[in-house]
């Protein structure tokens, strides 16, 4: 009886097996996103577990703030390169040299008896983020059979890379509370370690790019972006005009200079500038840098408000932030299908003024809100448009990129992405410390916010320039047939 109600017409054009690549694709995909999960969560994961840090180590108020700055310096600074040697080596001979040193580099930090070798394997662990990062992109591009895959993947990429942060606060504050802050390092190793023994089984290496290496502009990529990371991150502390400061951004900019220099006379350049004549993916970067530096505030600001004015322990702190990845991971199901239908820019448009609407909700946050009252309503919002934000712009950033160049493009995207948060959080940091009054948080805490509301809307004037664009150059070619 049951076989005679089967309707016929509802298997029609339904494949009868999977493609003989289904599952290593999908495997190959799960085991990327893990990898680039892990790199990014470790920007934050310790940020909960920075006083137990202290008192364990004993660094002091300045040396403390170096335990996320080695970490953030190093995987910045080095991410175009990481990139170049992708494509010049192979991106999964990279992404696995990555793996590896990231993993040492977190056994070392877990076991580390002295705020010296803590931060060293700090910084270590950001070479090994900036050597297999720009691969992930390239390897979740190959390993999708097809468009549709590759547009899922994106989307979870996206998920996984503004929704890595929050999970880090959460992971962070379980791992401090049940066991001690050496378990954020220590997580690392075991994922790490199975990821490198799957990765030759799932993954395919990339094609080499044959050609001799660009060694000025390694070095005046990495060196300007270090240095203007490096100023970013003094800045706050030491202020903008001083030396230091000062002094850091002009090396950075004289290097890049010299890169710029270089790049337009070399056969191989270490980052070729068509990738940077192209509008649409200049005009994706932006909005990539302003979004991400905007985000900063959450994890910043929405962290200390949940701490020193709701009294929360490190691991509801972490939970705090469930609502807000949800809202992201919930986004990236339907992300796909909605840039088929409308395209990237009105996606981009919509986030941004929904990122402007969550920060400018957040400003209003008084001392007699609750989670629920006071927190609950923007994070959802600021999740589900960030979510809309991130899968469109690293298609536009990535789209019309030759295979052999995916690596310097996913470089560039990340570099913009960590320059963009250093930039974020240090002029976030210095409004707030502007309006601070002593022994209260929510005087300092509204003005940066609003500046956070300020950098998605530079982001909405960004993304509806492209769209204007757009527009334009469809007009001329929809009114080249009819002249002809």
């Amino acid at each position: 009886m049951s076989q005679q109600t089967i309707n016929p017409a509802r298997t029609q054009g339904l494949p009868d097996e999977l493609p003989p690549n289904a599952t290593k694709a999908a495997a190959g995909i799960a085991l990327v996103l893990v990898a680039q999960l892990m790199l990014i969560l470790d920007a934050t994961v310790v940020n909960v577990a920075l006083p137990h840090i202290d008192a364990d180590l004993s660094f002091g108020p300045a040396g403390l703030s170096w335990v996320l700055n080695a970490y953030t310096l190093a995987f910045g600074g080095l991410l175009l390169l990481g990139g170049r040697l992708g494509d010049v080596y192979g991106r999964r001979r990279m992404f696995e040299a990555g793996l590896a040193v990231f993993t040492v580099a977190s056994l070392v930090a877990g076991l580390a008896q002295s705020p010296d070798l803590l931060v060293g394997a700090r910084a270590l662990q950001g070479v090994g983020a900036a050597l297999a990062a720009p691969g992930v992109l390239a390897l979740l591009m190959t390993s999708a059979p097809d468009q549709a895959a590759r547009n899922r993947a994106l989307a979870l990429f996206g998920a996984v890379t503004s929704g890595g942060m929050s999970i880090g606060l959460l992971l962070g504050g379980f791992l401090t509370d049940v066991g001690s802050w050496r378990w954020t390092m220590f997580i690392n190793v075991p994922i790490g370690l199975v990821a490198l023994a799957l990765t030759r089984r799932y993954l395919d290496e990339t094609e080499r790019r044959p050609g001799r290496f660009d060694l000025v502009g390694a070095v005046s990529a990495t060196g300007g972006a270090v240095a203007i990371v490096w100023a970013l991150i003094q800045a706050p502390e030491h202020g903008w005009t001083s030396a230091r400061t000062v002094g850091g951004f002009v090396a950075g900019v004289l290097l890049i200079a010299l890169l710029a220099r270089t790049e337009t006379r070399v056969a191989h350049p270490m980052l070729r500038p068509e990738l940077l004549r192209h509008r649409p993916r200049v005009g994706g970067l932006a909005i990539m840098a302003l979004v991400v530096g905007g985000q900063l505030s959450m994890f910043f600001l929405v962290v200390q408000f949940i701490e020193r004015e709701l009294g929360y322990g490190p691991m509801a702190s972490g939970m705090a932030f469930l609502p807000f990845s949800l809202a992201i991971f919930g986004m990236s199901r339907v992300t796909p299908s909605i840039l088929a239908r409308v395209g990237a820019t009105p996606m981009l448009m919509t986030g941004t003024v929904g990122l402007a609407a969550s920060f400018v909700w957040l400003s209003t946050l008084s001392a007699g809100d609750g989670f629920v009252t006071g927190l609950l309503g923007p994070l959802v919002l600021n999740g589900l448009s960030a979510g809309l934000v991130f899968m469109p712009v690293t298609s536009t950033v990535l789209s019309g990129v030759e295979p052999e160049h995916a690596g310097s493009a996913s470089g560039l995207l990340q570099t913009f992405q960590q320059l963009g948060g250093a930039i974020g959080l240090a002029v976030i940091v210095s409004v707030y410390a502007v309006g601070a009054v002593p022994g209260e948080f929510l005087p300092g805490a509204r003005a940066a916010f609003l500046t956070s509301a300020t950098f998605a809307t530079l982001a909405l004037v960004v993304a509806t320039t492209m769209h204007a664009g757009a527009r334009r150059r469809s007009a001329v070619e929809d009114a080249v047939p009819a002249t002809a």
